[in-house]
């Protein structure tokens, strides 16, 4: 059944579709009808447009929501520092770490004592929130909910959130989001909201994308449907505070640096909105997996729930790909992901269980790995000798497991907070995963060598139906099976 089984149950109401045109209402009749800006908005209401995009972009790409509210969100005191010096920590300022190695972190710890918006810490990026170009990545961990007279929200970029562990309860202004494991969140540039952990300790993902916004990726020859259907992003539904007069504190992440202003009413009075700008949540269960039936391995970007492209046709500041559960039925084909080069990045998560393309325990759930720009990586040692000898009959995979990427066109640097002061880095990962590949090339006796020297014998040689062809023009049968294979 395509949807996950969760522990939790659902709570909130909400609307369905990707991209769709959304209304509501936690009011009868408070949409002004015909307009978006009436001289007097229904009930005493304030209308305030909340902007995703330029005016002037285009029709396809424009996202605007008319809020309806009892204050407008301008109605608070200036904004001033706040803890800077402890958020997102970094002693060497915005410096990025640029290294080729392969990296990889053992699950990074529950931290009991902070709430959400103290528990973020970015662990990598490429580009600048104050050009709107690139991304960051971060871990987040929190044992703690968030003052109900306080509300969050980030001017640098759109949150993709992918919980590990725990329950977020998240109230926005649009309305309330329930997260648990094997869903995401998506919560947009400036949408502002409180976390509460009705469940306790949370730790997870997030993918902060400072340019542009996620879609769905286009599907080509797949056709309509299939990866992640529209029909399954879920919306809230309005729903507003009545909460008397007191102080309220705005937290703005700005350049990545924490500010506070205070204000006298609650930021969460949207009595109706409609637009396309707005939160969404989706479940990794429903995603419909496309896979060869044939032989070989595809490429990951199959397995693509929501891309952030570049100007650049099929190119992207941030791809988010999953490894669900699935079927892998290809023939006299190597199963796991081949070893490769890639001129993306890849920062990989494990949500839980255990990723197909490592054994042996290092790639743990709440761990992850980083394969830069042309980083050489793939399965390690034990998983190239399992696979290479396994019978090739139908098998299901990651049963039990969820593991995702977040690759970048980007050169992603690491921060010194990821790089050392969180001190999980793996010292000997590659030691581990690739040194103890063995060569297996072996040429059999009689097999001819071909030269690559000009006026040597064999400077034309060549295979045709079966048969070697010197330089002679003599011919040899060649049995196939003499040739050598990996056992």
């Amino acid at each position: 059944m395509p949807v996950t089984k969760f522990s939790t149950p659902e709570k909130y109401k909400y609307q369905n579709g990707f991209g769709s045109y959304h209304e509501s209402e936690a009011v009868v009749c408070a949409l002004p009808i015909g307009a978006n800006s009436p001289q007097k908005p229904p009930y005493g209401l304030y209308a305030e447009k909340l902007s995703g995009t330029a005016f002037t972009a285009p029709r396809h790409e424009n996202q605007q929501t008319w809020l309806y509210r009892i204050l407008p969100a301008a109605a608070h005191s200036a904004f001033n520092p706040r803890e800077s010096s402890s958020y997102n920590t970094n002693p060497e300022g915005n410096k990025l770490h640029q290294i080729p190695n392969q990296l990889r972190w053992d699950p990074f710890d529950l931290d009991e004592t902070v709430d959400w918006v103290h528990g973020l810490k970015l662990v990598a990026g490429a580009g600048d929130p104050t050009l709107k170009a690139g991304l960051g990545i971060f871990i987040f961990a929190a044992g703690k909910s968030m003052s109900k007279n306080e509300a969050f929200y980030s001017a640098d970029g759109d949150f993709l959130i992918v919980l590990q562990h725990g329950v977020l309860d998240i109230q926005t202004e649009l309305g309330n989001i329930l997260v648990r494991p094997n869903e995401i969140c998506v919560i947009p540039r400036g949408v502002r909201y409180r976390v509460e952990l009705p469940e306790g300790p949370v730790r997870g993902y997030i993918c902060e994308l400072y340019q542009g916004h996620f879609q769905l990726p286009e599907l080509g020859p797949i056709g309509s449907n299939c990866l992640a259907n529209a029909r399954d992003f879920q919306a809230p539904v309005a729903s507003f505070d009545e909460a008397p007069s007191r102080e309220y504190t705005i937290l703005s992440k700005f350049n990545g640096h924490l500010f506070a202003a205070s204000q006298t009413h609650t930021p969460f009075d949207v009595v109706a909105w409609h637009g396309l700008y707005y939160p969404y949540k989706y479940d990794l269960g429903r995603y419909s997996v496309i896979g060869s039936v044939s032989f070989d391995h595809p490429d990951p970007s199959i397995y693509t729930v929501l891309t952030a492209p570049t100007d650049h046709i099929g190119t992207a500041v941030a791809d988010f790909v999953i490894f669900p559960p699935r079927w892998l039925v290809g023939e006299d084909t190597f199963r796991p992901p081949w070893y490769h080069r890639n001129t993306m990045s890849e920062f990989m998560g494990l949500i839980g269980g255990e990723y197909d393309a490592k054994t042996g325990g290092g790639f743990q759930p709440a761990g992850a790995s980083l394969h830069n720009i042309m980083s050489a990586h793939g399965p390690d040692a034990s998983t190239h000798q399992k696979a290479s000898n396994a019978e090739l009959k139908p098998a299901k995979v990651g049963e039990g497991s969820m593991a995702f990427m977040f690759e970048s066109c980007l050169m992603v640097g690491v921060t010194e907070w990821g790089l050392k002061t969180c001190k999980k880095v793996q010292e000997d990962y590659n030691e581990e995963s690739w040194t103890p590949l063995k060569a297996h090339f072996k040429i059999p006796e009689g097999v001819e060598r071909v030269s690559n020297l000009v006026g040597d014998a064999n400077r034309h040689p060549g295979i045709d139906n079966g048969k070697s062809v010197n330089g002679k023009g003599a011919t040899r049968e060649i049995n196939q099976e003499t040739l050598p294979h990996y056992t």
